[in-house]
């Protein structure tokens, strides 16, 4: 099985209002929140302990169990491209977890955004792990800036998670 970070990049063509299931916000749990999301593009950081594959499948999937928070928003949303990173493929070892590392890259990229605290970072200290983009962001801004912190990522289409990656 294979272990890893990604980042799932979303198109939202239309807002949308989701009620997202236990976020916190403002260091308060709330079930059912009611969440506004503007068209543009997301991408949403996460890793896999095990079956980096099967995860990113999982999200790919509209009809699933609500788990996590991305699994609303992926309801509505296509997902455009996926990035990742399988473990050991980072240049240097790191004590923060590469998904959070690679938020807050996203977060030096034009026009990038955080506009709901607490979505998908209920187990760091991270202010969010989704990024919104008015545009879609650049692939390669993201890979150079990583490459400049001792990173690296790839970069697939949704298709290519439909079946496991080689290392």
């Amino acid at each position: 099985m294979e272990k890893g970070t990604y980042a799932l990049v979303m198109s939202l063509k239309n807002e949308v209002a989701i009620v997202v299931g236990r976020l916190v916000i403002k260091g308060k749990t709330c079930a059912g929140n009611e969440i506004t999301f503007p068209p543009g593009y997301y991408v949403y950081f996460g890793s896999a302990h095990s079956g980096l594959s099967a995860r990113v499948s999982r999200h790919l999937k509209r009809e699933k169990r609500l788990h996590w928070h991305i699994d609303y928003l992926t309801r509505f949303a296509d997902v455009v491209e996926v990035w990742y990173a399988l473990e050991g493929s980072e240049c240097i070892d790191r004590r923060e977890k590469l998904e959070c590392l690679w938020c807050q890259v996203a977060r030096c990229m034009p026009r990038g955004q955080l506009h709901f605290p607490g979505f998908g970072s209920s187990d760091c200290l991270c202010a969010a792990h989704l990024i919104h983009f008015p545009s879609p962001p650049s692939f390669d801004l993201f890979r150079q800036l990583l490459k400049e912190r001792g990173n690296v990522a790839q970069k697939a289409s949704p298709i290519d998670f439909k079946r496991p990656i080689e290392n």
